[in-house]
């Protein structure tokens, strides 16, 4: 098949040939037709830890080619979104409903399956999964739980956003926060997963909900999707915005970029009480500080990380796609381009650039 490669020590990404494997038993191959570029991808892509050779990519869509002996509930032809997190269901954390955490999350970092295997090489040499599933290729090998069916008539090009950045988003929102409603909610960072933050928040019927990012459009974007209030983080001095706009503080602040100092500021901007969630993916060389200590204990802030919105991809992926069907969620508004895989490296241009929302990459 042909994929998009990560090398290690190059920012650009090769087209070249990848040998795929049949499907193991409890796997299934998926002919990926499209997938999202997330801004995990660009901090794989421009880090010094990342597995190589690797196909990145893991916000994708396509429809099941073959499954492996003992996979049931899919077969070849059944149109899919992709998860980077397959739930297990039965290890010590999906049995108590974290599924965030399942022991298959570790495979974000492996960029192998459990068992130390990818399906893939070149040359006879191992190809990873980058960041748990690869889908910058034509074909992708996932478990069975991590290809969840949807209706043959939702649109790939759109339902592939589902599997990362509205995932995170929403849920963040709805599984790990748990807003509630005439909540006041900050989002920092209006990308494709801030401005699913915006729209869940919405969903959950926060009363005012606070947007904030340098980019004009995709402040502008945030209103159309719900944020009541827009900061520009070059102008206004967030936390304290936030403070007069609410007069405490607000209940729940989100960092969607990945960023330390982010955290920071959405703590800053809590009130007594209230929560912070990290939902961006940072590089792993940043530290969150929190000080002074002892203010931090007696407000009684909270600070939760979040990862893929704390979802059971089984459980949410068919409801944000209900959600989107009854008009609650919008996800065409989040595909801003589309580009063949050829253009991939111009895709990863626009959003070192702040272009768009989300580029969806046409594999098939």
């Amino acid at each position: 098949m042909r994929a998009a490669l990560y090398e290690a020590g190059s920012t650009d990404l090769a087209i070249g040939d990848v040998d795929i494997d049949e499907p193991a038993p409890g796997r299934v191959r998926v002919r990926v037709h499209h997938c999202g570029i997330c801004h995990s991808d660009y901090t794989a892509l421009h880090s010094t830890y990342g597995a190589s050779p690797s196909v990145l990519g893991h916000e994708a869509a396509g429809v099941v080619d073959a499954v492996g002996s003992d996979v049931e509930g899919l077969g070849p032809g059944d149109h899919v979104v992709l998860t980077p997190i397959a739930p297990c269901g039965t290890c010590y954390w999906c049995v108590r409903g974290e599924p965030g955490v399942c022991l298959n999350a570790a495979m974000i970092a492996t960029n192998t399956f459990r068992d130390g295997t990818t399906g893939l090489s070149r040359g006879g040499e191992v190809v990873f999964r980058g960041v748990g599933l690869g889908g910058f290729g034509e074909y992708a090998l996932v478990p069975a739980t991590g290809a969840i069916r949807i209706a043959s008539d939702v649109p790939l090009d759109v339902a592939c956003v589902i599997g990362c950045a509205v995932q995170t988003g929403v849920g963040a929102v709805l599984n790990t926060a748990h807003v509630e409603p005439g909540a006041t909610v900050l989002v920092l960072g209006l990308g494709g997963i801030g401005l699913s933050i915006v729209q869940g928040a919405r969903v959950a019927g926060a009363a005012r909900i606070i947007a904030s990012d340098p980019v004009p459009a995709r402040r502008e974007a945030a209103r159309r999707f719900g944020a009541t209030d827009l900061l520009d983080p070059a102008a206004d001095d967030v936390a304290w915005r936030a403070m007069e706009l609410t007069g405490v503080g607000v209940d729940y602040a989100f960092d969607a970029v990945g960023r330390a100092s982010l955290v920071q500021t959405a703590l800053a901007a809590c009130r007594n009480g209230g929560t912070a969630l990290a939902v961006g993916a940072a590089p792993i060389d940043e530290v969150i500080s929190i000080a002074p200590a002892a203010l931090f204990t007696l407000s009684e802030k909270k600070l939760l990380g979040c990862a893929l919105g704390s979802c059971n991809s089984v459980r949410d992926i068919p409801r944000l796609v209900a959600l989107w069907q009854a008009g609650r969620l919008d996800l065409e508004g989040l595909v801003t381009a589309r580009r063949p895989l050829a253009e991939i490296n111009e895709a990863m241009a626009d959003l070192r650039a702040g272009r768009g929302i989300r580029t969806v990459l046409t594999l098939g």
